[in-house]
């Protein structure tokens, strides 16, 4: 009796409805072609993930953000819960922008994590592995029981950077709550950090904010993980601008850009906004610049699939590599 044929596994990546265009040029990155995958959508507002092709056995990459959580985070469990029942081999969800990610504590009584929920869900809908971008708050990595890759901008937004070739380069917190992924960058640069310390009333609304540490004369890069309404980030840069700085850019991961959040870029003071395309952009404004992820989101997930490292994907690893080279 001859044994049974063993096809090797083999990589299928397919899209949600969210980040389509990501997904486009992360197979692109990766040499192969979008899997072949439709959401049926019906009369009353239900929809069906269905995948057009064999996945049995295969890796299967499931490209969605979350933002506009309701229907693209449920979109996404169908997905993984289909591609479960298709029996894929290994199924890692790639959230490039992971919601519910502001709501990580019980910051008052009787309120939801959602974040710890969001985590049982994708674990019981059959997801084995995660891999997304720039978490609100790195602890949520915890809430997961599977392996998660928490990939880092830095490293796209650091070259960025370096091009500009910025005389007195001076790197701004928006919060507190920022000041470690900030000090990271800064550290790299070799450069000086400075911190707007906000007190807000209510979510989406700052009451007041101060500055810590001196930016006359000074381009200030403010970077930070979300720019929502844009509010802390526009008045942020005002402020600095108040103080004596020459000049206001600001880097953020995710452009989630709600309420008034265009019209507050267009003007503001900044000279520029560079954004991921972890979420597309509803509208065009000059000063908005994007920039892709999906060179990095392949590299992580060849080597996820390859089982080789994804280190060198990160600015602890840049920075080491640079100190060495400077040694």
């Amino acid at each position: 009796m001859n044994p049974p044929i063993m096809n090797p596994p083999r990589v299928k990546i397919f899209s949600g409805t969210s980040t389509l265009n990501l997904a486009t040029e992360i197979v692109h990155q990766f040499g192969k072609e979008l899997g072949k995958a439709t959401i049926q959508k019906f009369s009353d507002g239900e929809f069906q993930p269905v995948f057009n092709e064999s996945i049995r056995g295969d890796y299967v990459f499931l490209v969605q953000s979350t933002s506009a959580p309701s229907d693209n985070l449920m979109e996404l469990l169908m997905m993984i819960d289909a591609a479960r029942r298709a029996s894929a081999g290994y199924i890692t969800a790639v959230i490039p922008y992971f919601g519910f990610a502001r709501q990580d504590r019980k910051d008052k009584p009787r309120v939801s994590i959602a974040s710890k929920l969001v985590a049982n869900l994708l674990t019981t809908a059959g997801a084995n592995r995660i891999m997304t971008m720039d978490l609100h708050a790195p602890q949520i990595q915890g809430f997961f029981d599977i392996p998660v890759d928490h990939l880092d901008s830095s490293a796209i937004f650091i070259p960025y950077i370096e091009n500009l070739q910025i005389p007195n380069l001076t790197f701004a917190s928006p919060d507190v709550g920022s000041t470690n992924r900030v000090r990271e960058v800064a550290s790299y640069f070799g450069a000086d950090m400075v911190i707007c310390d906000k007190q807000r009333k209510r979510a989406n609304e700052v009451a007041s904010m101060t500055v810590i540490g001196d930016v006359r004369d000074k381009d200030l890069v403010l970077i930070d993980d979300i720019c929502d309404t844009a509010g802390t980030l526009t008045k942020s840069a005002a402020m600095l601008m108040d103080k004596g700085a020459r000049s206001v850019r600001a880097f953020c991961t995710h452009p989630v850009l709600s309420g008034k959040a265009y019209e507050n870029i267009a003007n503001s003071v900044l000279s520029e906004l560079v954004v991921c395309d972890t979420i597309p952009l509803k509208e065009k404004v000059d000063k908005i610049k994007v920039v892709s992820t999906a060179e990095l989101f392949a590299i992580a997930i060849r080597n996820t699939f390859e089982n080789r490292s994804i280190n060198q994907l990160f600015i602890h690893s840049k920075l080491k590599e640079k100190l060495n080279l400077q040694g």
